[in-house]
């Protein structure tokens, strides 16, 4: 039986930035009623910095990033769901 492996830095760095991104949107959301429209329009200059990665930032940076996006893309998928509800 293979033993689990310890997460990596970047796996940490990714979760942490999802977990805090999706709890700041669902806070947001409470006090400033996001649309759908604000919330997509923060995720598209979110890619676009994402994309913006002629420098190097490194792993870390990128993978912080990454969570920021997926946080984004779940919550407005939960936003729309819940509309359709």
């Amino acid at each position: 039986m293979q033993e689990p492996t310890e997460p990596t830095i970047e796996e940490i760095v990714f979760q942490q930035s999802f977990d805090n991104t999706l709890n700041f949107l669902e806070q947001r959301m409470e006090t400033e009623k996001l649309t759908l429209i604000d919330l997509e329009g923060e995720l598209h200059h979110l890619t676009i910095y994402e994309g913006q990665d002629w420098g190097g930032r490194g792993e870390i940076k990128n993978s912080e990033i990454q969570g920021q996006v997926y946080a984004y893309l779940d919550f407005i998928q939960r936003v729309k769901k819940n509309s359709q509800a």
